[in-house]
């Protein structure tokens, strides 16, 4: 724990034998209630000796499956079968997500790029602040369940950050072998470092992230990945008996260890328009090849113009929204994984 100072109260008692459930209240002055309050459910479980695992969904309000995963764990694990100590925030930005957008809709900042926050700052940044600083320091592992929303459709896939530990790096990769998305992609990213899981990394500490559905709808196969994807975690740190089960729908015995390293596997749209996708989330696609094309409605016989793919691999984001604007992400395409050689 830490001795920083914080706005934000918590009831539970990490350090108790047992299984607690209570809230993170984060103060929230508003015009009906100047002394309210923003209540976040948190479990925490623990029984016996053992490593500590964070399980987070929910750090986007609009991407589901890991709030309906985390919530369902923390209702159905049985203490007596536990070793250790779980930590379970099922939406850790509750406003959003009871909002059902991707940022909060108390201070329009996304929560993601606000770590490792401001205990003096805004909502988020104040939210950020507590969890880096009093919950973060407890884990041993942790596994943030992520989809890509309304902003995009995805392979589902584990997902980590290029860390240049080599040992933490293999364990991480370990870990998503045993989490067992289809797909593990390993990413350096376009803005990352503010992230709850670069907050994790720079602890030296294993973290996860995933990308197990999007277009703001709830994936079947995104839930069943992220509730076989938790429980498998637990296996693996030994905090559950059994082996991690790893076996895809396809009979692929395990999982692809994918990356997205080269800049020229993102796509933008260089300006406002309509964006019709040629591909789907996990198709082979090549480089040079049509990603799709804007259309400009508003304006008569304006043609149509080209948007193309950067690099040769498996689309791993297509583009989610009909409507684009100038800068949005319209695909990215990610490789098979290969050890960087500088």
């Amino acid at each position: 724990m830490t001795s920083v100072a914080s706005r934000v109260r918590c009831d539970i008692d990490f350090d108790r034998p047992g299984r607690q459930a209570g809230y993170l209240r984060a103060p929230h002055s508003r015009n009906t209630s100047g002394w309210g309050v923003v209540e976040i459910p948190i479990y925490v479980f623990k029984n016996g000796t053992g490593p500590t695992l964070l399980l987070t969904g929910g750090v986007h309000g609009d991407e589901y499956e890991g709030q309906i995963a985390v919530s369902r764990l923390a209702q159905t694990l049985k203490l007596e079968d536990l070793s250790g100590r779980l930590i379970l925030i099922p939406a850790l930005n509750l406003p959003a997500a009871l909002n059902a957008t991707r940022i909060s809709p108390i201070d329009g900042r996304d929560i993601n790029r606000c770590f490792p926050g401001n205990a003096a700052g805004s909502f988020s940044e104040m939210l950020a602040h507590y969890i880096a600083n009093f919950i973060v320091p407890l884990a041993d592992a942790a596994v943030d369940l992520h989809t890509a929303g309304h902003s995009a459709d995805c392979t589902p896939s584990t997902n980590m950050h290029y860390v240049d530990d080599a040992a933490l790096r293999a364990r991480t990769m370990a870990a998503a072998s045993a989490f067992a998305a289809p797909y593990n992609v390993v990413f350096w990213g376009v803005d990352e470092g503010a992230t709850l899981t670069s907050t994790v990394e720079r602890r030296n500490t294993l973290c996860l992230g995933t990308e197990i559905g999007g277009w703001g709808r709830v994936s079947v196969e995104g839930v069943r990945l992220g509730e076989r994807g938790v429980r498998n975690m637990l296996k693996h740190l030994g905090m559950l008996t059994g082996v991690p089960e790893t076996v895809q729908r396809d009979s692929t015995p395990g999982t692809r260890h994918m990356m997205v390293r080269d800049p020229a596997a993102y796509s933008f749209a260089p300006v406002n328009a309509i964006f019709e996708p040629r591909h789907v989330a996990g198709e082979p696609v090549q480089k040079g090849q049509t990603a799709g094309f804007l259309h400009f409605i508003e304006d008569v016989d304006h043609p149509q113009q080209e948007v193309q793919y950067g690099a040769s691999g498996i689309l791993w984001m297509a583009a989610g929204p009909g409507r684009v604007q100038r800068g949005d992400c319209v695909a990215v395409v990610m490789q098979d994984y290969a050890e960087p050689t500088a």
